[in-house]
């Protein structure tokens, strides 16, 4: 009976994942709990502006990195999770790093991509935050990651899925333009905490906001 609640408990654990990204403001990280308003949200994924003091001393931005990377979000747009290739989803994890977001918990049915009930409030605060004025136009992109528990091939299929059924919802409950959400699923590879794989932390999906606006501002 025992080794039957232990088994139990273990599934239970993999079905859940929580939405969010690591800021790598100086501000540190971070991270929305079970009632996340939709003004934290739009707080978290709205650039910073500069200040007049950094803006004096920053060295200017290279024109040629700003167009690839202007390029490289353009061609992200309308693309299929399971179109990107391992290297695409690396540049993405890279390009990514310095990009503001946040950190939302959301839990999925057992071996499902299925929003559990419990987190539909939270992902209804998503869906009106990327509808908000300062944030509506910008490339999201929604990456699934999991813990170390199962087979790699199971956990990239996993985190992809769960990925996919975020923007699902996003784009069928609130209007958001599907080009503007890029999924992308990192399995197991990617954990929050390396030191603790199997930590729940490490069951995520992160949401981060490119920056690269397509309506006028």
């Amino acid at each position: 009976m025992n080794r039957f609640y232990g088994l139990f408990g273990i599934k239970m654990m993999r079905s859940m994942l929580s939405i969010g990204a690591l800021l790598s403001m100086a501000s540190g990280f971070a991270f929305a709990g079970e009632n996340v308003t939709t003004d934290t949200i739009v707080r978290a994924l709205q650039p910073k502006p500069l200040t007049r003091s950094l803006s004096l001393t920053s060295a200017p931005a290279d024109p040629v990195a700003t167009a690839e990377k202007a390029r490289f979000v353009a061609n992200l747009r309308n693309r299929k999770t399971r179109s990107l290739s391992s290297g695409e989803r690396e540049e993405i994890a890279n390009f990514a790093a310095d990009r503001p977001n946040i950190d939302l918990e959301i839990a999925f049915d057992y071996n499902s991509a299925d929003i559990s009930a419990s987190s539909l409030p939270n992902v209804q605060a998503l869906g009106r935050a990327l509808s908000d004025p300062n944030l509506k136009g910008s490339t999201f992109v929604v990456a699934g990651h999991t813990d170390a528990a199962g087979g790699e091939r199971y956990n990239q299929d996993l985190s992809e899925r769960r990925a996919d059924s975020i923007k699902r919802y996003l784009v069928d409950r609130f209007g958001i333009a599907s080009n503007d959400l890029v999924t992308v699923g990192y399995g197991k590879s990617k954990p929050k905490d390396p030191n603790a794989p199997m930590d729940p932390a490490n069951r995520r999906v992160q949401v981060v906001n490119m920056a690269n606006k397509t309506a006028s501002e």
